[in-house]
């Protein structure tokens, strides 16, 4: 039967840590509001949705997605590589399942690294944050779109914040270890699946 496979992009399908706390913290310069201190101050952003995180540090969505939408077009994404294994693992998924998308990152960014990597296949939508801004109610938008049960609808994440959304939208959260979050932080959310190697998420 087939499943809804639910992939956050950065940190699971492209390495691009270094190149999104860059864009992050010039996002911020730009709009006024330099929160971001040090690298665990970046990676706080993500315990939860990093929207709801900018709001409680009294930054706007809006404004700082304007910003990124200046900033996104001349960011240098020669950075940015798949993560080894995770290519073919995404073509098998691809041959009995519905794959997706649902990102932070823009539409723009997302789009483009993909034609980047030539991987422009595969994927049946890519929600990101100019579609909304909530996780949980992309998910919940993919589940009705699309038609597939919840026990059936798997969101594949790296950070606490995707665990924790995956569980609130009741359907089964799939932590990665390759990300952002390391497999200690992850494991404190208990998600459903913790796996070391993109050839494991054939198993799921």
């Amino acid at each position: 039967m087939k499943k809804l496979l639910l992939f956050d992009f950065d940190g699971v399908i492209v390495d691009s840590l270094e190149l999104y706390e860059e864009m992050t913290r010039r996002c911020f310069e730009k709009i006024g509001k330099p929160i971001i201190k040090n690298h665990e101050d970046f990676l706080n952003l993500f315990d939860d949705n990093f929207y709801e995180a900018l709001r409680k540090r009294g930054v706007d969505a809006d404004e700082f997605n304007n910003a990124a939408g200046l900033i996104a077009p001349y960011a240098d994404y020669s950075k940015v590589a798949p993560f080894k294994g995770l290519m073919p693992a995404l073509r098998e998924l691809d041959k009995n399942n519905i794959l997706l998308i649902i990102s932070s990152n823009s539409l723009y960014a997302i789009e483009f690294i993909l034609s980047k990597i030539n991987f422009n296949g595969s994927f049946d939508k890519i929600l990101g944050a100019d579609f909304m801004l909530s996780k949980i109610d992309k998910i919940n938008y993919a589940v009705e779109k699309w038609e597939i049960p919840k026990d059936r609808t798997y969101f594949i994440g790296d950070t606490t914040g995707d665990i924790k959304e995956a569980k609130e939208a009741g359907v089964k959260a799939v932590a990665v270890t390759w990300g952002w979050h390391t497999k200690e932080r992850l494991k404190e959310e208990f998600p459903d699946y913790l796996i070391d190697s993109p050839h494991e998420l054939l198993n799921i």
